[in-house]
């Protein structure tokens, strides 16, 4: 696009600023449509599931499969590099990095029943507590804890 050139015109139901620079970028804007779920196959989305990198795989699955009672559903590579865990209707991904260190902020968000059960078990298992137990005004019993790789982890219950 040269300068002076104004950029093209996309549907005006999308005036978000991602449609904006999609479309100055090249991205046709049936494309861009297509993103916005208005056109008449609409893209749809599935399950999508966190993936903690963790230093030590052993200690992760003790931790999640001995305490938490998650189930190994799927495993690769020797020694294991990834693996998917599975518990009701949650999915967890780890992945091996040796050198992992944990950032300073929550990397998934766990909605349960019985937060105040699973705060315990927590706390039972010396893991650190990052924020209490608590209730919030936006309706949620929450609570963040730092998994054994240091891996923040946002929990709520709705109140």
């Amino acid at each position: 696009m040269s300068a002076g050139t104004a950029p093209p015109s996309f549907p005006p139901e999308m005036p978000c600023d991602w449609c904006t620079v999609a479309v100055r970028r090249g991205l046709p804007a049936t494309v861009v449509t297509a993103m916005k779920d208005t056109v008449e196959q609409p893209i749809r989305f599935g399950r999508i599931a966190a993936m903690l990198p963790v230093a030590d795989m052993k200690r992760a699955t003790d931790f999640y499969i001995c305490v938490l009672g998650f189930e190994n559903v799927f495993e690769n590579g020797n020694p294991v590099g990834f693996m998917i865990l599975e518990k009701d209707g949650a999915e967890l991904h780890l992945t091996l990095q040796p050198d992992h260190k944990a950032p300073a902020f929550n990397v998934a968000h766990m909605m349960v029943e019985n937060v105040d059960a699973l705060h315990e078990l927590i706390q039972g298992q010396g893991l650190r507590i990052i924020k209490r137990l608590q209730d919030k005004d936006y309706g949620l019993r929450v609570f963040v804890f730092a998994d054994p790789d240091g891996n923040r982890i946002d929990v709520g219950q709705p109140i």
